[in-house]
């Protein structure tokens, strides 16, 4: 025996077993109070959340942005629609399933169908679905209203050729054979539709033979007439949203938490491809999507990706191609840089424009491009789901790498609650500056009995952009400072802009889904001075899409392109406004036609219309 054992006390074994008894049940003991914690945890993470009220967070406009004090001009708008002569209702063919494509709205195109000068009105319209015409009901048509001047619009749909049924989404404007006659283009729910201008009031469908129809499980929304390789006719750009038929979407099983079956999410069903056709001439389009590089596929999956909503054609790099920004609804936005040699390179994320600062996917319906700082810096504004800020991303022309600056613009904290569809930029009160509007409305009529800060009608924002002396930074405009006609709560979707009463400024039109348009007025009263050019190209293109004009004022430069596609599912018209001011005169106005041509334009009229044509 050792030391050790030689100063221990001996221990029996029945003491031994007690003291071993003894920490197996304080074992036990605690063991059973480690599963009753680990319990109680369980049934409350089981529990029903009680969220409380609804808790928005406040984001404020950092205000270093804000250099200067400015006030925003009063300039009312007029809702004019019951007074023009404007009774066009969009009809959703709604019956209870709640299906998809109800919910999307439709577009809105500004065309001068007879070439007087006056901007005429085209309406898409949905349908019933099949089997689903309520008793007594006939089926709508889309809908071509001729502006008589004056505020004044008649209806010649039924003579126009233009009188068909169609479950209609998005709409392009451009004169695709270069006979003088703007044609339309027609994208929705089970195909497309080319309509030719005769020249006579009269559109003829030549879709078969042009070869752009599509098949009948297509459902293609946004769509762009454009050069892309400047060979002096229009190509046609048509986006696809989603994989859809009435039997995919029930199978989605998508509620509204106590209040039934809810519109699908479009995360839930597969993405497609955008197309581009080629302008083969004669009247003839070649599908050239793969070969151009359009088809992109998810890496993991090998599915399309695309989803999308709205496009803008636009030059990014100045190297004389037309790009495309295609705005994808809740996965990545592309940005389609044109190769010059008839291909596309997808760089959307390296653009810094495929997500938004978290590198996160957004839902993006309208889309347009302004340079609004008026320098050689372009704007992209996106226009985003609910309780997500509008995007404004901005890049140096010359380079393809853009920063959202949504927040310090002063847009992005305004915009962020509603739900955002037609986006354009605009100058509204004619100082020269573009301002942006947004067209608002939620997808759900019950939103509100979910969500406290979503109604289903939403008003409009508008923007008034300051000017230099605040970096241009915007500032949102309110009822006091534009009317209440403006910002009447609307099921908003898409939208357009034009001088439809001659008078020098830009009256705006928006669309609502299953209801009837707004017409509003520009009633712009601050003696400010404007110019308007309509171009028409001859190597170029005859619309003259795509062109830049630069306008010189003292030491400042303006600059405005000329693009009908902007917003969502619609058009603006082809004629461009130059806001003036006070100025009297210009300096210079230079012309840069689609290839790079420019031409020089001087002694033209202040407040006036002018023709400009390329010269040989």
């Amino acid at each position: 025996m050792n030391k050790d054992q030689e100063g221990s006390p001996e221990v029996s074994d029945d003491q031994d077993d007690a003291i071993i008894g003894q920490a197996f049940r304080k074992s036990v003991w605690v063991l059973l109070a480690l599963i009753a914690v680990g319990l109680c945890f369980w049934l409350v993470g089981r529990m029903p959340e009680d969220k409380g009220p609804e808790v928005v967070t406040e984001i404020s406009v950092p205000s270093a942005s804000m250099q200067a004090e400015v006030k925003v001009p009063g300039v009312g708008f007029t809702d004019v629609t019951e007074s023009s002569g404007i009774d066009f209702k969009h009809v959703n063919g709604s019956f209870g399933e709640k299906w998809l494509p109800e919910t999307m709205g439709s577009g809105v195109a500004v065309i001068d169908y007879d070439q007087d000068r006056a901007p005429d009105l085209f309406f898409v319209n949905a349908c019933y679905w099949p089997e689903h015409l309520p008793d007594g009901a006939t089926q709508p048509t889309h809908a071509l209203y001729r502006n008589l001047g004056g505020g004044h619009f008649q209806d010649v749909t039924a003579q126009s050729g233009l009188d068909k049924t169609h479950y209609g989404m998005g709409v392009a404007v451009g004169d695709y054979d270069n006979d003088g006659w703007p044609d339309l283009f027609l994208t929705g729910v089970g195909g497309n539709h080319l309509m030719h201008n005769t020249g006579e009031g009269y559109f003829e469908e030549v879709t078969r033979e042009a070869g752009v129809g599509e098949g009948a499980q297509d459902w293609s929304t946004c769509a762009a007439f454009l050069d892309h390789d400047n060979d002096g006719d229009l190509d046609l750009f048509v986006g696809h949203y989603v994989q859809w038929s009435p039997s995919i979407d029930l199978e989605q099983g998508t509620t509204l938490t106590g209040l039934g079956r809810a519109y699908g999410q479009p995360m839930n069903f597969q993405g497609t491809y955008p197309a581009l056709y080629e302008n083969l001439g004669s009247g003839r389009f070649k599908d050239v999507s793969e070969l151009a590089g359009l088809r992109i596929k998810n890496p993991a999956t090998g599915v399309p990706v695309a989803k999308s909503l709205g496009v803008a054609p636009v030059d990014l790099d100045d190297d004389g191609f037309m790009d495309l920004v295609i705005a994808n609804d809740t996965v990545q936005n592309f940005v389609m840089h044109n190769q010059g040699d008839g291909t596309f390179k997808e760089i959307g994320a390296r653009s810094g424009m495929g997500f938004d600062s978290f590198g996160k996917a957004r839902g993006a319906m309208g889309i347009d491009t302004a340079r609004f700082r008026e320098d050689d810096a372009l704007g992209v504004g996106v226009a985003n789901f609910a309780n997500e800020m509008t995007a404004l991303y901005v890049g140096k022309a010359d380079q393809t790498i853009f920063t959202d600056e949504a927040i310090p613009a002063g847009i992005g904290p305004a915009s962020r609650l509603a739900l955002k569809f037609g986006l354009f930029f605009f100058d509204y009160d004619l100082d020269g500056w573009q301002d942006l509007l947004t067209a608002n409305g939620h997808l759900e009529e019950e939103i509100h009995q979910i969500q406290e800060s979503q109604q289903y009608e939403q008003a409009a924002h508008l923007f008034w952009n300051a000017g230099p002396a605040t970096g241009c930074r915007f500032i949102e405009v309110s009822p006091e400072e534009a009317g209440q006609d403006l910002f009447k709560p609307i099921v908003g979707r898409g939208s357009a802009f034009a001088d439809f009463d001659g008078d020098g400024d830009l009256d705006v039109v928006m669309t609502q889904t299953n209801q009837k348009p707004v017409l509003l007025r520009n009633d712009q009263d601050l003696g400010h001075h404007w110019i308007r050019l309509k171009l028409v190209g001859a190597s170029s293109n005859r619309d003259a899409i795509g062109a830049w004009v630069r306008l010189r004022l003292g030491d400042q430069d303006y600059w405005r392109q000329v693009m009908p596609t902007r917003s969502y599912l619609s058009q603006s018209e082809k004629i461009i406004t130059f806001g003036m001011g006070k100025a009297e005169s210009y300096q210079e106005l230079e012309v840069i036609w689609p290839g790079g041509q420019t031409q020089q334009c001087q002694g033209l009229a202040v407040d006036a219309q002018h023709e400009i044509r390329q010269a040989d």
